[in-house]
This record gives C-alpha cells, structure tokens and sequence, in this order.
C-alpha cells in the first residue's frame, strides 16, 4: 500500500538538453578507443569479400550481355544487380562473420564496475491495450527482485494517450501495479495533454524534467518485455564502461499465433542470432539503435542527441520520424561508443500479425528511412554511422529496385538471338561446335537466389545442432521440416511484400504522410473486400504478368511471382490464421522460445491475464493528463 500512496510523479530532477544542428560538428574532448589491427580485420573481412563478389557478378553479367553488344536495357538490368547484390552479398557475409564470432571464446568483460547507479525504466505508450503494457511492466518488475541489489531501478511509464477509456485503465493498472511492485522499485505515472512529437518528444520531455536525477534509462516500447538478468546485464556492462553511451541488446519476438506472425518469430530465433553476431563484429563502437530495449547514458543523451527538426519545403519543419538511427549517431559523434551486445538472452518484442498490419507497419518505418537520406551530409557523423543511416533508406529502396530488375530481365531472354553458323564456307566437313565461356542468365539468377537463402540455411544448420532443440521439435527432422515450410511460405509472400514496400517508398517520395497509430498487436482479421481494397495492384500487377506469360511476351520464369502476387489478397486471408497448436507440427512453425518458453514469458502472460480481469471489473477513475 506504500507505493499506492505515492505521487504519480516524484519531485522534478531538470536535465538541460542541448541544442543539435546538423551542419555544425559538436566540439567534444572525449573519443572512443582508435580501431585496433582486429578491429579493422572484421570490418575488412565483411566490406572486402562483399564488393569482390558483386563485381564478380557484375563483370560476368557484362561479358555475357557483350557478347551480342550491350543494349540500353541491358545496362540497366547490370547497374540494378550491382545495387541489389552488394547487399545480399553483405549480409551473407555478416551471417559466415556470426558463425566464426560464434565459434571464437566469448570476449570477456573489461573493466572494473563503478558506482552504483540509478536507472529508470522508461515504458511510452499511446492508446496502447492497458493489460498488456502493465502484465509485461509487472513480470519485469519480479523479474528484478530476484537479481542481485547492484543499482536501483525506477520504472516510469510515459503516456501520450488520448482515450479517455484507456487512460483510466492506465491509471487504476498503475495503482495495482504499485501495490504489487518490490519494495526497492518505485512505479511513476505521467499522461500528456498532446503527443508532441510523437514518442521524441516524450522521452526527451523525461529527459529535460526528471532526467538529472538517473544515470541511464531503459527505453522499452509498449510491447517490450525483457528478463531481470538481462536488465542487471545491460546496467552492468554500462557500468563497466565509462566511455559507452549506448547499449542495444538483440530482441527477438514472442507471441504470435498467426502463420505470417510465426514466419516473422521463426526467423527472428533461427536466422536472426548469426546475423545480429555478425553485425556486433564489425559495428564495434559505432553500433546502432532500434529504438527500444536498449539502455542510454542519460547525460550523453541530453548533452548529444537532442534531434533539430529537418527543415523542409517553404521554410516547414518536420520531425525526425526513425529517431533512433540518427540518436545513436549523435551520440556517437559526440564521442560515446554505441555497443550491439546480441548475447544478452532474453529481450523481446512483437510482431504483426498479418500481412496488411506489417505493410501499415513498414509504410510508418519507409517514410522515415527515407529520411535519413537527407542527413548523410551531416557534420561529424562517424562513417559506419552514415552507413547504417544508408543502410536504413536501402533496406525499402532495394524493393523497387528488385521489382524493376525481375519485370527488365524476364524481357531479355525473349530479345533475338544472333543466329549460330556451325559450319564455315572454308571448311565445310568440319562443324565448329559452339564454346560456352559464359553462364547463362539464369544461372546468374540461381547464384542470386542462392545467396538470398543461403543466411536462412546458415540459421537452420547452426541451430539444429543444438541438443535442446532437436528434443523440442521432437528430432531434427521435425526442425528441418519446419524450416522448409518457413522458407516456402517467405518464398510465397515475397513479391507480395516488394510490391508493397514499393508502394510505400512512392507514398513517401509524394510526399504522403502515414499517421501513426498503435501497432495492432492482437490479430484480428480483415473482411475480404478490406484485403481487396488493400491488395488491388498487387492483384492487377499479377493479371498483367501472368497474361503476359501465357501471351509469350515474359518468360516462364516469372510465373512463381505472377502467381504470388495474382493470389495476394487469398495470401494475406491467410497470413492471419492462427495456426498455434493447430494441424501438423511443422505447418504450426513453432518456434524454439515457444516451445522451450523462457520463465518472464510465462509470467508476463500470467500477469496480463490477471491485470486484464482486474481493470475489466473495476469502477473508473478518470485521471487527468499533466
């Protein structure tokens, strides 16, 4: 009943955030540890083979086009796969660099820890479902009373909401969830009238009100949920490192029900760890930042990372929408190491559910990628942090860009072929068999591909060597069957998914605002003339290809794309079918968290159900916003 008594806010703790600009590199006297020969190695060994084999590529496509003379469409075609194919060949290297980073003894942890800190857990949300927000807040507030007393923790939860009905369930959960929380662990409540600036604005309205007295913040999102061990370790290793100004650990999801959200977990857990040990290799200091489930030097962020808007059309100014690439380049050019630490276990988010919530999803994120482009040119960025800027924009240009080079090169093995002579007027009894010292297109294309699975086939290899896993699953094969309906069921949405990622780089480029609005994280399907409005130009795209096909004016080749996006809207009917516990074990696409379910997802699940039933009976008691 203590902590019920409390204010929902404590006393305000002032930290100045000072301003930023772009076009002026900051004066700081503190730098981070030069590269080491080891360091440098990494970084050669993913960048190196990366560009050899994309100029391989390119080298060949170019010789086997000469040989007829090179056409206008043909120079085309080259330049999209030199684009297209330097990131598939870098992330086929990050993926071989996490398997030998997995191999290699683990690096111990340097340094001496420091004074004991105080850490608040940060917790935005807006129109969020109360229940679940306040289950997961709860679990990991147990979670922390089991870990050993080294800092003191502070959970805030930071609302934007504008419900009235939902602000009240926040309230009541908060009154709860004080009444249950740790003796050590203080729970605080503050709702704004307005979401000024969307979740930056926040966060760096904690900053400048209560920040001064915490020396690092969690920033979790609403669907956040991470373990106390791994909490204590983010806090540890900030401790051990004085130079550090931003830990971001690995999540990977939890909680999906539905056939496209248990793709998106399968994933996450299988490929997702060989990437994520490969990125750490060679980012070093100069990590990045997803946004959430990561702890930030409160001091560092205020005195560096405080966002100027981007100045726009007719003197307008916008707000900096994928906030957390550009924060932890700030950061890092004030002089913080940003660290990528993907052995931390247990840090998760979720995922949509279904193919048009992940669209809506992408459509917020692309606008803001984009972005990022126009703060290339920023003063005093770091170059690995302008890289994961361009790397940022990239990852939703590379969807036209594949859509433009599948619909050029299906035009150019039906142009004329110069015709063969096998006999010459000089020797005419003995025919001159043609040499082949090229591969063909479709060759070329099988290499793309295979580069394209090769990270998944990694995954599955390194994964199902695992002695816990295979028990699991029931045997290996039972895993390997899993994956194998995985990989198809990627394979089946992936021009669904180009298509509308190509879309949502046209929206942005037109200037077309996306409003953001919770992420949907309970499935709840679509009506078939909602997922026909949705996907129409998927479906006319594939009309046309697959017309176009049996006309003979594309190649055959093609069809699998045709088809997949013909079937779009019966594809994303099915994307949302829950599929837990449901029909053969493989098609269920279960997951080793869900089958080996760590404790904190059990009692998160525990906690949401029971905090659900209690907000539902409660008398409101409408609290008002700051």
């Amino acid at each position: 009943m203590r902590h019920a008594q409390q204010p929902l806010m404590q006393d305000m703790s002032p930290l100045n955030m000072d301003p930023q600009d772009f076009a002026v590199a900051p004066e700081t006297g503190r730098y981070v540890r030069r590269p080491s020969v080891t360091d440098r190695l990494w970084r050669f060994a993913v960048f190196a083979p990366a560009v050899f084999l994309t100029g391989s590529l390119v080298l060949g496509i170019t010789r086997w086009f000469g040989s007829g003379g090179v056409t206008v469409l043909e120079c085309v075609v080259i330049g999209l796969v030199g684009l297209t194919f330097i990131w598939v060949s870098l992330s086929v290297i990050t993926a071989l660099l996490g398997l030998l980073r997995m191999l290699l003894p683990s690096p111990p942890i340097l340094g001496q820890r420091g004074d004991r800190q105080r850490v608040a857990l940060l917790v935005p949300v807006y129109n969020e479902v109360p229940w679940d927000v306040f289950g997961n807040a709860a679990a990991m507030l147990q979670e922390l009373d089991k870990q050993p007393d080294e800092d003191q923790f502070d959970l805030f939860i930071l609302s934007d909401t504008q419900d009235r009905k939902i602000a009240d369930q926040e309230y009541r959960a908060v009154c709860e969830l004080r009444m249950t929380a740790p003796a050590q662990v203080r729970v605080y409540y503050r709702r704004r009238l307005k979401n000024t600036d969307k979740k930056v604005g926040n966060v760096s309205d904690w900053v400048r009100g209560w920040g001064g007295a915490y020396d690092a913040m969690i920033v979790l999102d609403a669907d956040s949920l991470m373990s106390g061990s791994a909490i204590c370790e983010m806090a540890d290793a900030m401790a051990r490192d004085p130079k550090v100004g931003l830990i971001q650990t690995f999540p990977t999801l939890i909680g999906a029900r539905t056939l496209f959200g248990r793709m998106q977990q399968f994933s996450s857990e299988v490929y997702g760890p060989l990437l994520a040990e490969g990125l750490a290799a060679w980012s070093l200091s100069e990590g990045n930042y997803w946004g959430h489930n990561a702890i930030i030097r409160t001091r560092a962020f205020a005195q560096s990372a405080h966002l100027p808007y981007l100045k726009g059309m007719k003197g307008r100014r916008s707000l900096v929408l994928s906030h957390d690439f550009v924060e932890a380049g700030m950061l890092r050019r004030a002089g913080w190491a940003i660290r990528f630490l993907p052995n931390i276990a247990e840090s998760f988010e979720q995922t949509p559910e279904t193919l048009i919530d992940y669209a809506l999803r992408d459509r917020r994120w692309c606008q803001g990628n984009l972005q990022h482009l126009r703060i290339l040119s920023a003063r005093g960025f770091h170059p690995v942090s302008r890289f994961h800027l361009l790397q940022g924009a990239v990852g939703f240009l590379l969807s036209p860009a594949w859509f433009a080079l599948i619909l050029i090169w299906s035009f150019i093995p039906q142009m004329p072929i110069g015709q063969v002579e096998y006999f010459s007027l000089s020797n005419p009894l003995q025919p001159m068999w043609p040499i082949v010292s090229e591969i063909s297109g479709f060759a070329f294309l099988a290499i793309i591909y295979a580069m394209l699975l090769f990270p998944k086939f990694l995954g599955v290899l390194v994964c199902g060597m695992r002695p816990e896993i295979r028990a699991s699953y029931g045997g290996l094969m039972q895993f390997w069957a899993t994956a194998l309906f995985e990989v198809i069921c990627s394979i089946l949405f992936a021009p669904v998914l180009m298509v509308q990622q190509t879309l949502s780089v046209f929206r942005a480029l037109l200037g077309r605002s996306n409003e953001w609005s919770p992420q949907r994280r309970n499935a709840v399907g679509y009506t078939w003339s909602e997922m026909f409005r949705f996907h129409w130009i998927e479906t006319l795209v594939g009309f046309l290809m697959t017309t176009g096909i049996i006309l003979g004016g594309l190649s055959l080749w093609l069809l699998p794309v045709a088809l997949s996006l013909l079937g779009a809207v019966i594809l994303s009917k099915l994307s949302g079918v829950k599929v837990a516990g449901r029909g053969l074990r493989p098609l269920r696409l279960d997951s080793p968290n869900f089958l080996i379910e760590p404790e904190i997802v059990r009692l998160a699940r525990s906690e949401r159900v029971a905090i659900k039933a209690s907000l539902l009976s409660d008398v409101p008691q409408v609290v008002a916003a700051e």
